[in-house]
């Protein structure tokens, strides 16, 4: 069966360019002009949408709101954001409310279908439909409290010093995975494959990235965490209770290198993706 690639592109020529390429790659296509009709594809029983082509500038609602309402909903159907605008933090809010992928206009039609190959390789589902939200897991949660930190993952509300705070859907999702993983040692491949669904030997700073971004959320002092630690050369770890966690674990800081200060603090001129 041919893998569906949904298009939301207004401008016709380009959309229809597009879609006739896609075509020509053996890709199963189905083009729309406007945000609206983009989500209504989602309630659709047929067959599942593997990847969707998205532009920002539609009719009806924004690129942005397109892709969160898509993550919001649960799936985790990659998304090619395709824009005019090219500032750095047009790009970083596609990533934060889940884009994939962002290429510019005008764009490279070569490098456009190896965009797309590349997200159906890293992207493979365990069924045909990525439309339908992934099973829900046995520990899933969906309130959190530690410290002075209180999240609702089902509303996306959170506080921390008694104070609102906004957190973009991936921050969300991995603070989740960790939350549901207490005191646990997780790697960053683990990470990258259960919360941004990619093949977890990707070389990507993201994750360290996204850790960084957490910190500031929900640490007193982001500089010297006590609940989102790095354990060197092998991961992170997630306490909710630090006080606790010292006083059973006693001297084994001596034994394991623990450090709040992440490669990605540096300025190596990576920007985070929700990849």
């Amino acid at each position: 069966m041919r893998p569906h690639i949904l298009v939301v592109e207004d401008e016709k020529h380009l959309g229809v360019g597009i879609k006739y390429n896609l075509e020509a790659e053996g890709y199963r296509v189905t083009l729309c002009e406007d945000g609206p009709t983009a989500l209504r594809m989602f309630g659709h029983t047929g067959e599942g949408i593997c990847l969707v082509i998205l532009d920002l500038m539609l009719p009806g609602m924004s690129g942005y709101a397109v892709c969160e309402s898509i993550r919001n909903q649960g799936s985790r159907v990659p998304v090619l954001m395709l824009s005019a605008r090219t500032l750095a933090e047009d790009r970083t809010r596609g990533f934060n409310v889940g884009a994939n992928q962002y290429m510019s206009k005008p764009f490279d039609l070569d490098e456009l279908l190896s965009r797309v190959k590349n997200l159906m390789q890293l992207y493979q589902a365990p069924t045909n439909n990525l439309l339908t939200a992934a099973p829900s897991k046995p520990k899933q949660i969906t309130t959190a409290q530690f410290g002075q930190v209180t999240v609702n993952f089902e509303t996306h509300q959170a506080t921390s010093a008694g104070k609102n705070v906004r957190m973009t859907p991936k921050e969300l999702r991995l603070l989740r995975y960790l939350v549901e993983n207490p005191q646990r040692v997780i790697s960053r491949g683990e990470l990258l494959s259960e919360v941004w669904e990619m093949n977890g030997n990707l070389q990507t700073r993201a994750v360290d990235q996204f850790v960084v971004r957490l910190r500031k959320i929900i640490e007193a002092d982001p500089a010297s965490p006590r609940h989102l630690l790095t354990i060197r050369d092998a991961g992170y770890r997630f306490i909710p209770e630090p006080q606790l966690a010292d006083a059973e674990n006693g001297d084994e800081k001596g034994n394991q290198t623990t450090t709040g200060t992440d490669p990605s603090d540096s300025n190596s001129g990576v920007r985070a993706k929700d990849e």
